[in-house]
């Protein structure tokens, strides 16, 4: 069975204007909270000429003991991250908070699935402890194999001629 730990991180994000009147905001990820702050998801925390932060809402970071591997090599990185992932959405203020992970690789897929913003984060070094600590209780290391292909039946790709056909 697949042994998995949750933690629950609070997101803060920033909106700046622009002045381009084709994006006339930007938004970026900004900061990663401990636990559920008590506040309400977009509640501006801070603001000035231009700019906002909001705290975006709470996400879970899941981790898995079948993905041990892809926390070592973000930990082991030169810059250990966290993504946050925000989506685009028709409903005030434009954006909801979509999820954070710790997984490099599950990151590399959803990258490829949209336009959503994807923003990295250093690693908080509580969340990094704990991570550290589920790689040492499960990982385990397994063997690479690689796949054989088997060899193409050149005969069976062979071009054969057609057969004549029967004139009446």
């Amino acid at each position: 069975m697949d042994s998995t730990e949750q933690r629950t991180i609070g997101v803060v994000v920033e909106r700046r204007r622009t002045g381009n009147p084709w994006q006339p905001e930007r938004w970026s990820a900004v900061a990663l909270l401990p636990g559920r702050p008590d506040a309400a998801p977009w509640t501006v925390l801070e603001s000035g000429e231009g700019w906002a932060r909001c705290y975006a809402g709470a996400a879970e970071v899941t981790l898995f003991a079948s993905d041990t591997d892809n926390y070592r090599h973000n930990l082991d990185g030169p810059r250990p991250t966290a993504f946050v992932i925000l989506r685009r959405d028709g409903g005030e203020p434009g954006l909801r908070l979509l999820g954070v992970t710790v997984d490099p690789g599950e990151i590399e897929a959803h990258s490829d699935a949209g336009d959503d913003l994807i923003e990295a984060l250093p690693l908080p070094p509580d969340l990094a402890a704990w991570m550290r600590g589920f790689v040492e209780r499960h990982h385990v290391d397994r063997p690479f194999h690689k796949r054989t292909r088997d060899r193409a039946d050149l005969e069976a790709l062979a071009r054969r001629p057609r057969p004549e056909r029967e004139h009446g």
